[in-house]
């Protein structure tokens, strides 16, 4: 009986010595793979034409050199970037496959009945790319001249004041309901199938306004087809400096930011998510890169991945409850 006791602890120690030094060794692997890494290209993935096509590929040329290894953009297009989104959290999480997020990867999940990721559950942060500031502008036939006035004139009629979009669930969608919950006012919303097509119909004045990135809205603005009545962030836009914020404009509340950031997928090892930052952070502060972003009205970003996910964590709750408020969902 003593023998088989003996026997029993002898045969658990040993696996107790195996798993642990199973673990040890998985650790080694890990550790040296992320110091070699990386030794073949490295994808981004872009779920979008436009801004996060744009800022991939300026990233990807960048990494290039840095990394020494070549780093190519893959557009995952459709289903309003859900298809890039589950690609990339399905994708093994070895550093070789990344994602260009941006505002719907958080939105999304509210929006659509099904989707095949989680966002603060799939991935990891590496870095912010770059933020560009959205502008509300109107038609010139709209009467109000501020922020203030647009709300004044919502509230004397409802529903009479119509805004276009990049589509139910877009960030420009999403910003007017922020402003419309906040202010207990009502507008009509006309969505198209893009940003641009949205622009183009206020400045045809098929619909009174829109909010755009102010990179875009900046050139109507100036020659008079638009006016610019807020943009929604803390500080003004280099872009159209003569524009006030939102919150200078008395709606604090009101901020609604484009953001671009790389993600990987989540159990990707930390060394490589270091290396990945510190050369993202080296790219975002040359000279060329920052006079790029400016000229889209971007400004570039170094916040290190736990200042990011903290990022993600309140952007997520918060435009989840906009969207559960307005009780959007896709159609």
């Amino acid at each position: 009986m003593r023998r088989d006791y003996c026997s029993l602890v002898l045969r658990a120690a040993e696996t107790v010595v195996s798993l642990a030094f199973a673990i040890v060794a998985a650790g080694w692997s890990a550790t040296l793979a992320a110091q070699n890494y990386p030794v073949k290209p490295v994808r981004i993935i872009a779920g979008f034409a436009g801004g996060s096509d744009l800022m991939a590929r300026m990233v990807a040329q960048q990494l290039t050199p840095a990394l020494g290894q070549q780093v190519y953009v893959e557009p995952r297009l459709g289903a309003a970037g859900n298809i890039g989104f589950e690609a990339a959290a399905r994708a093994a999480p070895d550093g070789y496959t990344l994602l260009m997020g941006a505002v719907p990867l958080l939105s999304n999940p509210f929006v659509y009945r099904k989707v095949g990721f989680d966002p603060m559950r799939d991935f990891v942060p590496i870095a912010m790319v770059s933020t560009i500031p959205n502008g509300l502008v109107v038609h010139p036939s709209v009467p109000a001249k501020s922020l203030r006035e647009l709300v004044q004139l919502a509230r004397a009629h409802p529903g009479k004041i119509a805004y276009g979009s990049g589509g139910v669930g877009s960030a420009n969608h999403l910003a007017f309901e922020l402003l419309q919950g906040s202010a207990k006012i009502k507008f009509t919303h006309v969505p198209y199938k893009s940003a641009s097509f949205g622009l183009v119909g206020a400045m045809s004045g098929d619909v009174d306004m829109v909010i755009t990135v102010v990179s875009d809205g900046a050139r109507y603005v100036k020659d008079g087809r638009m006016r610019g009545l807020a943009v929604l962030d803390t500080k003004r836009a280099a872009s159209m400096p003569e524009v006030p914020t939102s919150v200078e404009a008395g709606f604090p509340q009101l901020q609604a930011v484009n953001w671009y950031g790389l993600l990987a997928p989540a159990g990707t090892p930390r060394p490589i998510v270091e290396r990945l930052h510190a050369e993202l952070v080296k790219v975002m502060a040359a000279p060329e890169v920052r006079e790029r972003l400016r000229a889209q009205g971007g400004e570039p970003d170094s916040r290190s991945p736990e200042q990011f996910a903290e990022f993600m964590r309140a952007e997520h709750a918060r435009w989840g409850k906009v969207i559960r408020d307005a009780g959007i969902k896709s159609e």
